[in-house]
């Protein structure tokens, strides 16, 4: 039997993870665990790119994201998990990249200039965040994976991997693989104002929330527009609160709403409550893990060292072969 393809990735712990990161993500992540050798850390050094002067509750955030995986469906039988600062490889292979990535390849990356803009409350004039995408290339290819699954927006990420891995091997010879760029499937989901659901926008819905918080939550989410009353007929393309419905309720439910809302038979307020009792009804699962897993801090540790153990000795290898390959 041929051996799996290998994929690589990670998140960066910011706080608890929610419906954005699972539909963007860790759905697919756990979907690819029986086909692929999988390897998914936890990036608490890319968080300092951002997040440098408040580093308070990182490790707070590291065990949080691992329950939340553990929650969701990520297993540590069939996936290999781990932080990426325990790895210490990483950082050698990031600095040993970093000699031979021109400059201008990072400043043409398409995120660094939109994230400049987007995050104008923070000092992102560091080389730590220009350079940020050679330390992602480290933490893909000191693994030689085959394939990282990203959204589209991503991709771009992966092709300047690609560009750095045929600069080594051209300099040095050829020890990685090119990694492919996977492309993911990913639900349409926004937050609760239509805006990216995001922490800093305060607008997400968590997969640890309550049932209680999960109602305060969809009781402010934004619907039609153009619906002042209830005798208005609404429009549920625009309805965020219907997005939802199209992946958390039946079919035959959906084309109820569907019909019952343009012809303003239902109102926004009862739309909300049915769909937060399918939401909260799917999120059950996952809420009961994470308290488990909470309550037993110990286990998530013993599961993170092993996969640490095994993440240590394949970077390990790795990095003798790149060594040798630069003579030092």
């Amino acid at each position: 039997m041929a051996p799996r393809k290998r994929i690589v990735s990670g998140m960066r712990p910011t706080g608890p993870l929610h419906l954005g990161n699972y539909h963007g993500a860790l759905e697919n992540w756990i979907s690819m665990q029986n086909d692929y050798d999988c390897f998914f850390f936890i990036a608490d050094w890319h968080a300092l790119t951002s997040d440098y002067e408040d580093t308070g509750r990182t490790r707070e955030f590291t065990r949080q994201m691992m329950v939340d995986w553990l929650s969701a469906g990520l297993s540590p039988e069939k996936s290999t998990l781990f932080v990426q600062s325990h790895i210490k490889e990483h950082a050698e292979l990031f600095l040993l990249l970093s000699m031979i990535t021109p400059v201008p390849w990072l400043e043409r990356n398409p995120t660094y200039k939109d994230q400049i803009d987007q995050l104008n409350n923070k000092d992102l004039s560091t080389f730590g965040f220009l350079g940020y995408p050679v330390l992602q290339a480290a933490d893909i290819i000191i693994y030689k994976a085959d394939g990282v699954p990203v959204g589209i927006d991503q991709a771009p990420h992966i092709e300047l991997t690609r560009e750095i891995v045929r600069r080594f091997n051209y300099l040095y010879g050829p020890v990685f693989p090119e990694p492919r760029t996977i492309l993911t499937k990913m639900a349409k989901i926004l937050g609760t104002d239509r805006r990216k659901m995001s922490k800093s926008y305060q607008n997400a819905i968590y997969l640890s929330d309550t049932p209680d918080a999960i109602m305060k939550t969809v009781s402010q989410m934004i619907t039609d527009p153009q619906r002042a009353r209830k005798s208005d007929p609404g429009d549920p393309d625009v309805c965020n609160v219907f997005e939802f419905h199209r992946i958390y309720s039946d079919p035959s439910l959906i084309a109820a709403i569907n019909t019952d809302c343009r012809s303003a038979k239902i109102g926004c307020v009862e739309c909300k409550k049915i769909m937060a009792k399918h939401l909260t009804d799917a999120l059950s699962p996952m809420r009961e893990k994470n308290a488990y897993y909470t309550a037993h801090p110990g286990l998530v540790d013993d599961m993170l060292a092993a996969g640490e153990k095994k993440a240590v000795q394949v970077a390990g290898e790795t990095l003798a072969e790149v060594r040798a390959a630069i003579k030092i």
